[in-house]
């Protein structure tokens, strides 16, 4: 079964050609399929145009979320929802073509968790869009050790099994591939169609830019030190410490050998001293206390720090009538 999961803010004029355009593409798959769209508080007649759809239409689910949460929730209330062995997401602007989708499940049959698509041809403004994007894909494809083109497109398909290892927060959704390498999966690229926008204006622009690269950030620490933050807070707090302790000791000993007043003489350079043991000192102990926390958040809900793709094991004949 499929499940395609489209979150929706005020895309009013797409939704028919949408809705038309993708039951069309998906009947011609022939497998059993449900779409699910995921209204996040739009402001125009998004929800009531998709009621209705709901209402003809025993494919359709739609989802109304109380307030703005945006993408990154909406996509997550859409992915809890879905019953299919494979998850669809695409926008809801038509910047996504229905048509692609069968190029993704082409990729999920090959043995792929995760089909991302990659709008190999882009049809963004240069400056704002291309440039920004060109940029943090590169960043974040050094950052994760994923070799994806573009990070930033909702139009992807997943094993349902991978998503129950992501957990979203923020505006993660665009990470998930690289979330979910954390667990093993198996990525592949898709070239997609990049459509201009028909109608309202873009939710994204320049200014969210500096978001991305914090997320980035976020990304890399999930990635490298998540099951082990001693190892990323205890090499700054080593060196901190060190350092600290060199500067200290040096004005130490220019002490005992001349008699001359530190103080006076080097204030600023002992303050920093102070300070790097300090600042060493407290990032000892947030590392430990990371360390406690990831233990804690393991054991309290269970959850493995591991996934499993398969088990195979031995299985010996019995005699019909064997006890087993």
């Amino acid at each position: 079964m499929l499940s395609v999961v489209i979150p929706v803010h005020n895309e009013e004029p797409s939704l028919l050609p949408l809705y038309d355009r993708l039951t069309a593409v998906l009947t011609s798959i022939g497998r059993p399929y449900e779409i699910i769209f995921v209204d996040d508080a739009s402001t125009d007649r998004s929800f009531e145009l998709l009621a209705n759809l709901a209402e003809t239409d025993p494919h359709l689910k739609v989802i109304r979320l109380r307030r703005n949460f945006g993408q990154t929730a909406a996509l997550s209330a859409g992915f809890h929802e879905a019953q299919g062995e494979v998850i669809i997401s695409l926008d809801g602007d038509l910047q996504h073509a229905p048509e692609d989708i069968p190029a993704l499940l082409a990729k999920i049959d090959e043995g792929y968790d995760i089909a991302s698509g990659w709008r190999k041809n882009r049809v963004d403004n240069a400056l704002t869009r291309k440039l920004p994007s060109r940029i943090a894909n590169w960043l974040m494809a050094k950052a994760s050790g994923v070799n994806l083109h573009d990070f930033g497109t909702t139009f992807k398909a997943y094993r349902a099994e991978i998503l129950k290892d992501v957990h979203l927060y923020g505006e993660l959704h665009r990470f998930i591939p690289a979330l979910a390498s954390f667990y093993g999966a198996k990525i592949a690229e898709v070239p997609i169609q990049n459509i201009p926008r028909a109608s309202g204006s873009s939710h994204y622009g320049l200014g969210r830019t500096m978001h991305v690269m914090f997320d980035i950030v976020t990304i890399k620490f999930l990635l490298s030190y998540f099951t082990r933050p001693m190892h990323f807070f205890g090499n700054l707090g080593l060196v901190g410490t060190l350092a600290g302790v060199a500067i200290l000791g040096y004005l130490a000993a220019y002490k005992f050998a001349t008699g001359n007043d530190i103080v006076i003489q080097h204030g600023p350079l002992m303050l920093a001293g102070g300070l790097l043991l300090l600042a060493g000192l407290m990032m000892f102990s947030t590392g430990l206390l990371g360390e406690v926390l990831m233990r804690t958040y393991f054991e309290s809900q269970g959850r493995r720090i591991y996934a499993i793709r398969e088990i195979r094991c031995h299985r010996e004949r019995r005699v019909q009538g064997e006890p087993r």
